[in-house]
């Protein structure tokens, strides 16, 4: 059964993910709880359970705020997801999946198809975009039959605010691209050619990584979007 404090964390999560309260912000108990309609209990349960999953960090007589991440963190979570992602594809085309499987993976390669059939990018349309994208990762990740490895690529994607799918969103030719290389991941894995599979989403992912991280180097990034350079970014 979930408690009340559960769906507070789950609600807060989603917010600090999608960037309603930004990275370096400062929460605090009561302007949250009211924003949420809850107590401060709840909210003071949720910002633990944030904490031990490293959504935010605890300052000394200021409370909570949502965490930082350093480059060398970054590059380090993209590089981790490429493995893991990678090895995850590799099984589904080594193992072989269900035709239900293979038709979830083609329902999101045609949502994603249509909405960049117009050749540039609308701004209303990042939502479809992104559920189609997590569907897409998702159905692989499960499909592999590693629970560990699903659980891990969801840990290992909750940097606030820095999902490609966001930050990203300007760039026609960067998501065409991160959307082609969907339709030869999912080939891959429906002609059962493990190497290749595993291969394609390890760069899919090590791609937009490294996209991700001259994005924050630049000029083009938001104040707010800058992170610490601790010298171990390449």
């Amino acid at each position: 059964m979930r408690t009340r404090s559960t769906s507070v964390a789950d609600r807060l999560r989603a917010m600090i993910l999608e960037g309603d309260y930004m990275p370096g912000e400062h929460l605090q108990e009561v302007p949250v709880a009211e924003a949420m309609g809850v107590s401060r209990t709840p909210v003071r349960a949720a910002f633990a359970a944030l904490e031990r999953e490293g959504l935010l960090d605890y300052v000394p007589k200021r409370g909570f705020a949502v965490r930082v991440f350093s480059h060398g963190e970054i590059a380090d979570k993209y590089f981790v997801r490429s493995v893991l992602e990678g090895a995850a594809a590799g099984l589904c085309a080594r193992n072989g999946v269900p035709d239900q499987v293979l038709a979830t993976l083609d329902e999101a390669l045609a949502d994603g198809d249509r909405i960049l059939a117009g050749g540039r990018l609308d701004p209303e349309d990042l939502p479809a975009y992104r559920l189609m994208n997590n569907h897409f990762h998702g159905a692989i990740t499960a499909a592999s039959g590693s629970a560990s490895t699903a659980e891990m690529v969801q840990q290992i994607g909750q940097i606030p605010f820095l999902s490609d799918r966001i930050i990203l969103w300007h760039d026609y030719r960067l998501i065409d691209r991160s959307h082609d290389d969907h339709h030869r991941i999912r080939d891959a894995i429906a002609t059962r050619d493990p190497s290749r599979a595993e291969a394609l989403m390890r760069e899919h992912v090590g791609f937009m990584g490294h996209v991700v991280q001259q994005y924050l180097n630049s000029t083009a990034a938001p104040e707010h979007l800058r992170v610490v350079d601790d010298g171990t970014a390449s």
